[in-house]
């Protein structure tokens, strides 16, 4: 399955892992903000949200940090890169 085909058909949860601020400034309608830096105290909740994960972040680098470390701990998810690419598939 493409990353364009689970967000297009909702599949999974989106989660930008972009810091608060950023996040404030724009993003994905429906997705959850968890900065990068918290993935590690917040993984209960993380593996509490709906797989795959569709990761996002500015331009894709903490977002790909985060899938590895996500992946290393037994979770369903993938890098999606920006979240401008994550909305504008979402749009389509």
């Amino acid at each position: 399955m493409t990353i364009e085909h689970l967000i297009k058909t909702n599949a999974g949860t989106i989660v930008d892992v972009r810091t608060p601020e950023e996040f404030m400034g724009g993003h994905v309608v429906g997705s959850v903000n968890i900065p990068v830096h918290e993935l590690g105290n917040r993984l209960h909740e993380v593996k509490g949200l709906q797989t795959p994960l569709i990761l996002c972040c500015a331009s894709g680098g903490r977002s790909g940090m985060a899938t590895q470390m996500l992946q290393q701990q037994g979770v369903d998810c993938v890098n999606a890169g920006s979240w401008l690419d994550v909305n504008y598939l979402k749009s389509l």
